[in-house]
Parts: C-alpha cells; structure tokens; sequence
C-alpha cells in the first residue's frame, strides 16, 4: 500500500489564506500502480465526524483498511472544524476532487467514479458536497467541478431544524445557531434536486445523539426527487459506531455487531453503480 500524507494548502496556498487547516491521507494499492495499462481504480474521498469539532480517528484509518479490500483508493480528508466555518469546509472537498484530477496518474484513480463517504458531521458535509458541487463559493474558485459518483451517509447529520437537529454540529459549522433561513439552507434534506448522486445510508435506532429522523427525511428527500438509494436501518447500537467491529469500536457486542453488516450491504450495492 502506497501511504501519504499532506496538508491541503501546500497544494492550494490560497487555503492557508483562509485559515484552513485540512490534511489529506491517501491509501492507494500500490501493486496496481506496478502494473502497466492497469485500469483506475474507483475511488472513495471520506469524511470522518465529531460535530464540526473535530474529526475522529475511529472513522479514518481502520475504514480506509476496509475500502482498500473493496477494491477502492481512499482518500481520507481531515477537514477544518471550528473555529474555522462554513464556506471553509465545501471548498476543501471541491480542492481535494480537483486535487485528484491532477493526480489520476500517480494515484490511479478514476476522479469520475470517485465517491464520498461521510460519518456523523462529516455525513452532513458529504451530502451538502453532493448537492452543492457547484455552488457559487466553489464555481468563484474552481472553473472545473467534480460531482460525487455516489454518496455514503453513515448516522449522518442532515437537517438543521430544531426538533431533529444535532445542535453543536450546526453552531460549530456557522459559528452561531441558525435563523430561520439558515435552518432551510443548511438541512441536507432541502438540497437534494433530480442531479443528487445515487446514495447509500445507514444508521441506528438508539442513536440519541443524532436521531434516525435524519437519515429517514433525506430518504424521504431522495424518493421525492426519483434518485436511487439504499437504507439500512439497524435496531441496536449508539452513534458513532464507524465500522461496528472489534478495528474500531472497543466496547464490541452482538447487537452492536449486527450494524457491522452495513460494509457488507455497501459492498453489494456498490456492484450496480457503474
């Protein structure tokens, strides 16, 4: 395996600028670069979570292990949180995808069947990219955009309003609670239009700190607009469960074990995104 590791802003200065503090990890299958005439392999950029925050370790290193044995290059990015804020954060995605096209080559990945992946805030971050690709603040600096092949949300924060919302991820991401206005901008749920990448969810029922209403309203969204999904929903275990096994997650049982299916359903259902 190929392993590097950089800051976003020695490839985009610009990003120092603006205060960003983002670092790339890339796992790449180093055999496939041995061999001349290989085909790209499909590529996945990950967003881990922790509220704007942070972003957790959990939901690096051991995930990009398990998209490696998918057949996946993965692109871990450690995005700005607070007190850095939104626009920061959709612009280092849309640099890391640009990022990528410049380094096809040397990291043989296919940027058009390059996916994104995201985890509690970093899910949020994940849709939002997915639906605002082309958004003013990306467009006003980056003349080529780079839309999601498709879209993991795994116990994804997704709507900003009161009743459902996971309050710090939002105060962290605006750095304020969102008015009126900002609650309808900022809840993923309202993003979605017919061009939304095709999209794999997953969550808990007893996650208390970001309620499944989440991921059932851009489901709902998703369905309302004809875009292909899948959903898991699982009985048991709380949030932040990465990759629900014995790699990630210390505290491992039966139940919590049962939410460890999600890589199995995601590996099916990446076979027909072609």
């Amino acid at each position: 395996m190929l392993y590097e590791k950089f800051n976003l802003y020695d490839k985009y200065p610009f990003l120092k600028e603006m205060g960003s503090v983002a670092t790339v990890e890339v796992y790449v299958q180093e055999d496939t670069l041995m061999k001349n005439g290989s085909s790209p392999k499909k590529g996945m950029v990950v967003c881990p979570g922790s509220g704007y925050v942070q972003c957790a370790r959990i939901e690096t290193e051991g995930v990009a292990t398990k998209l490696l044995a998918m057949d996946f290059n993965v692109f871990v990015i450690t995005y700005s949180c607070a007190p850095c804020n939104y626009p920061l954060q959709i612009i280092e995605i849309a640099a890391l995808y640009d990022l990528l096209e410049k380094n096809k080559e040397k990291w043989n990945v296919n940027v058009e069947k390059t996916g994104i992946l995201g985890f509690s805030a970093g899910g949020h971050l994940a849709a939002h990219y997915s639906n605002k690709y082309n958004c003013e603040e990306i467009t006003d600096i980056f003349s080529d955009v780079h839309k999601p092949f498709f879209t993991v949300l795994c116990y994804s924060v997704i709507s900003a309003d009161p009743k459902i919302r996971h309050e710090n991820s939002f105060k962290n991401l605006l750095g304020h609670l969102p008015n009126e206005e900002e609650i309808k901008e900022f809840s993923c749920e309202n993003m979605v239009t017919a061009n939304t990448p095709p999209t794999f969810i997953w969550h808990t029922v007893e996650d208390q700190s970001v309620p499944v209403q989440n991921s059932l309203r851009y489901a709902e969204a998703l369905s309302n607009n004809g875009i292909s999904y899948t959903m898991h929903i699982y009985p048991y275990g709380r949030h932040g469960l990465s990759t629900a096994d014995k790699m990630t997650f210390a505290e491992m049982t039966d139940k919590i074990a049962y939410a460890h299916d999600w890589l199995a359903q995601f590996e099916k259902w990446i076979e027909f995104q072609e």
